[in-house]
């Protein structure tokens, strides 16, 4: 009998905790669903209509129209060509990097330890219209500090316009993209390798392993879980690369450093097209959906 009793007020305890949770949750649950998922669906929805969200222009069903043309627009697919570059070249170059660095220094003690990871998370928490400004200014065509060091150094002879021109834009982007990206994924990696057994280690040293062997076969392996979500995040990031190219060159100059983002936003909120610039939403998350998932397989493969 008594044992029943505490097992009824341990089935009334738990209802409550579980009840408390969430209600905590609640606030946070209801900003998801209002901000995130009943947006995704009317995404989703407004994307078979010719929508323009005006009070007085009545939506359009046109079906797959939408998703149809947008293959047919030289644009979108200049925007989806560059979009898909800068995330095969800036991806495995910040995991790279990252790991790389993260290699060097997270055997440092302390405090140089401490100012290293400082310096290269600084540009993630720095606002970004105040690291673009910076670079604006480096990339300046009359006075920017990368024609002086160019000029000084003999690598150029007269100063080069470099958002203003088709063939180093693009480029200038994904560095400068690059350098606000690496500081998060450093900061991970030297947490998983200061995780790594360190008995794994001593052991492959008494049997004759190489420094490669013991970081392929050990430290490698030990800290696949961060690379892939370093991955994954790094992925994303890329894909929805947008204040960059909002605040430096606008997706010019002719269309050389549009994105799918920056297209969706200007096709949606400057010229009204919102059914239209919601399909490539749509199929900007398709292929986010599917690169993500290819990740996912070959980690769990590796």
């Amino acid at each position: 009998m008594k044992t029943n009793t505490v097992s009824a007020r341990s089935k009334v305890l738990a209802a409550r905790e579980t009840r408390n949770a969430y209600l905590f949750l609640l606030p946070s649950l209801i900003f998801f669903v209002g901000f995130v998922i009943i947006p995704m669906f009317l995404c989703v929805y407004t994307s078979f209509f010719d929508s323009t969200m005006g009070k007085d222009v009545k939506d359009i069903f046109i079906g797959f129209d939408n998703y149809i043309n947008l293959f047919s627009d030289k644009v979108f697919l200049k925007a989806l060509a560059n979009t898909f570059l800068i995330v095969v070249v800036s991806v495995p170059v910040v995991a790279i990097f990252s790991l790389w660095v993260s290699s060097a220094i997270y055997n440092m003690n302390g405090k140089l330890l401490s100012i290293f990871r400082v310096i290269f998370y600084l540009p993630v928490v720095t606002g970004s219209v105040a690291v673009t400004v910076v670079w604006k200014w480096i990339f300046n065509n009359y006075y920017g500090v990368a024609n002086y060091l160019g000029k000084t150094t003999g690598i150029i002879d007269k100063n080069i316009n470099w958002l203003g021109d088709e063939r180093f834009a693009l480029w200038c982007i994904i560095l400068i993209l690059f350098t606000t990206s690496v500081g998060q994924p450093i900061v991970l990696y030297v947490a998983a390798l200061g995780n790594v057994d360190m008995s794994f280690i001593e052991a492959a040293q008494v049997d004759g392993a190489t420094p490669f062997q013991i970081f392929w076969r050990i430290k490698w392996a030990n800290i696949m879980p961060t690379t892939l979500y370093i991955l994954v995040i790094t992925t994303i990031n890329s894909f929805q690369c947008f204040a960059l190219i909002q605040l430096l060159t606008s997706g010019g100059p002719n269309h050389s450093t549009d994105t799918v983002m920056y297209y969706i936003y200007y096709t949606a909120f400057k010229l009204y097209k919102y059914g239209y610039g919601n399909a490539m939403g749509v199929v900007l998350a398709i292929f986010i959906g599917l690169l993500s998932a290819v990740q996912f397989f070959a980690a769990r493969k590796r």
